[in-house]
């Protein structure tokens, strides 16, 4: 099998209060998998993406992308390699333009002229926002924000694209269109969320990180079914939600 994208063994961490986060974390992504990170708050999953790019360093165990270790040396292409778009989109638009904001990425790898504006053309028409090229993000929508958010990172053309809780606060509409973007994207996805539903649209596998460690891996319609195992780690679906409709 071909080295995975996305390659955690052993991943522990604490804190330095003392807390203890991540207890030993196996998880392993191929190319072309779009995986759902599910799990109650508090499970570790916001301390696992912060591993990802080096935000946080591991205790112990190692996580590599494409083979690359996360560690000193490696850590601009590390992350070029992983794009992770936060869960606020105001926490990653700060320039004056949605263009400025597309190109500040691509433009510190030295990207410029010609290239860096096709860069920067590709990434907004991926997600549908190349009539706002010229607009603050601060005027834009809040599921606007977010499609720019996300062009921000595919600027970077990142080899795992990690997306925190990316249906959060969308009307219905948003969230569909949220939803056919990343339908759309030729690139290897960790998605985090709550959104179960979402998650079976989307992500035809989950991995349910409970406690500090993976308690569960596999398809997610088969996860979702497990009752016993979604009541254990406090996931629940919407009520009435039927997964025998999509023909389980």
């Amino acid at each position: 099998m071909s080295v995975p994208v996305l390659d955690v063994r052993g991943l522990a961490f604490a804190y330095p209060d003392g807390h203890q986060a991540l207890f030993g974390v196996d998880l392993h992504v191929h190319r072309g998998e779009r995986v759902a990170l599910l799990g109650p708050n508090g499970a570790g999953k916001t301390t696992l993406v912060l591993q990802l790019n080096g935000i946080l360093r591991a205790g112990a165990g190692s996580v590599a992308v494409s083979g690359l270790p996360v560690e000193d040396k490696n850590i601009l292409e590390i992350r070029r390699r992983v794009g992770v778009v936060f869960q606020d989109p105001d926490d990653q638009l700060f320039m004056p333009t949605v263009r400025d904001d597309v190109a500040f990425g691509p433009r510190n790898l030295g990207l410029k002229g010609a290239d860096l504006d096709r860069r920067v053309a590709d990434a907004l028409e991926q997600v549908g926002m190349n009539d706002f090229a010229d607009r603050p993000p601060h005027h834009l929508s809040f599921g606007q924000r977010r499609r720019v958010a996300i062009a921000t990172v595919l600027a970077m053309q990142p080899e795992i694209l990690v997306m925190d809780e990316p249906s959060s606060n969308l009307d219905p509409a948003s969230r569909r269109e949220i939803a056919e973007i990343v339908r759309s994207l030729d690139v290897t996805m960790l998605m985090v969320t709550h959104d179960l539903p979402y998650a079976v649209e989307l992500c035809e596998r989950s991995v349910i990180l409970s406690g500090g460690v993976i308690a569960a891996d596999g398809a997610t319609t088969d996860l979702l079914a497990d009752a016993e195992l979604m009541r254990t780690h406090r996931l629940e679906l919407p009520f009435g939600y039927d997964l025998a409709g999509l023909g389980r």
